[in-house]
């Protein structure tokens, strides 16, 4: 685990504010990001906690500070697998060109099946920005879009070759798809609850965030790059030193001054990264599941 890098009473704390987080991402997004950028402070070279900012600063429709994290998150891990959601900021910041750039900078084939329909869904929503629905169309028409077979991936990416019909003005099919949709969500839902057994729940334990119980600051701090991140009370967390990593500073060659950002806009669909594919057969008038472990 990545935080093992850390001490042992930092990591504890960084662990607290992560789950937190997670916890709070969905109902009060503004309180994740809070608890992220307090775990940024005393971990910014640990991976899964610039996610976990780029990935809260997202869902606030702070696309900036997102595309930034997710920027540096991609340095330090390696990883491609959130490249859907630099490109849907880069759309938030009225970038769609720029956007279309960043989806064609990797290979599609190197990116895990999950991965690749989001960053279809992106690229596809890029498309319409430039008023292209027809090339967005094209964007989504991928060997995943197959009614026949759900997986978790597949309500979002019917739903955005759906609405990409309509724009285009061809509801007679844009009404099969979203159908499909339905099924698709059903046929999952039949297949999650036949096939428990077979799954792995994430059990989230609440967490109560209490002071390290001296005030002495973890020797292997790593405070985050983000100069917008507000100082917490005392009582929040220990005490630190303020000082930022002078490495935490992005040197990106395709990092982008923040001065004259664009207005924000909502992305259109996209599907939430990282899911795991578990597949169910599609019968139209009887949806059923299919055996078989999920995807990674």
């Amino acid at each position: 685990m990545e935080l093992k890098t850390l001490s042992k009473d930092n990591a504890d704390w960084v662990a607290r504010h992560l789950v937190a987080a997670a916890l709070f991402v969905d109902e009060d997004p503004e309180l994740a990001n809070e608890h992220a950028l307090s775990a940024a402070r005393r971990a910014g070279r640990v991976s899964v906690v610039r996610e976990t900012a780029a990935i809260t600063a997202y869902r606030l429709g702070d696309f900036a500070t997102a595309l930034r994290e997710l920027r540096t998150y991609r340095r330090i891990s390696g990883r491609n697998d959130q490249l859907p959601m630099m490109v849907d900021c880069e759309r938030g910041l009225g970038r769609p060109e720029r956007a279309l750039e960043l989806g064609r900078s990797v290979e599609r084939s190197a990116l895990d099946t999950p991965v690749q329909v989001e960053l279809a869904i992106a690229m596809s929503g890029a498309r319409i920005d430039l008023g292209n629905p027809t090339a967005a169309l094209g964007e989504l028409e991928i060997a995943q879009l197959d009614p026949s077979t759900a997986y978790t991936w597949s309500p979002a990416l019917y739903s955005a070759y759906a609405a990409t019909l309509e724009e285009l003005g061809r509801q007679d099919e844009a009404d099969e798809w979203w159908a499909r949709v339905d099924r698709a969500a059903e046929a999952l839902a039949e297949a999650a609850d036949e096939n428990a057994w077979e799954t792995v729940d994430v059990v989230e334990e609440t967490l109560e965030v209490e002071e390290p119980g001296d005030d002495t600051e973890p020797a292997d701090d790593e405070p985050a790059d983000d100069e917008s991140a507000d100082d917490e009370s005392a009582d929040d967390e220990p005490a630190d030193d303020g000082e930022l990593d002078d490495t935490a500073q992005l040197d990106d060659d395709d990092a982008d001054s923040d001065d004259d950002e664009p207005a924000l806009a909502e992305p259109d669909v996209v599907g939430e990264p990282g899911e795991a594919d578990q597949p169910g057969e599609i019968d139209d008038d009887n949806p059923r599941d299919v055996d078989g472990s999920a995807a990674d």
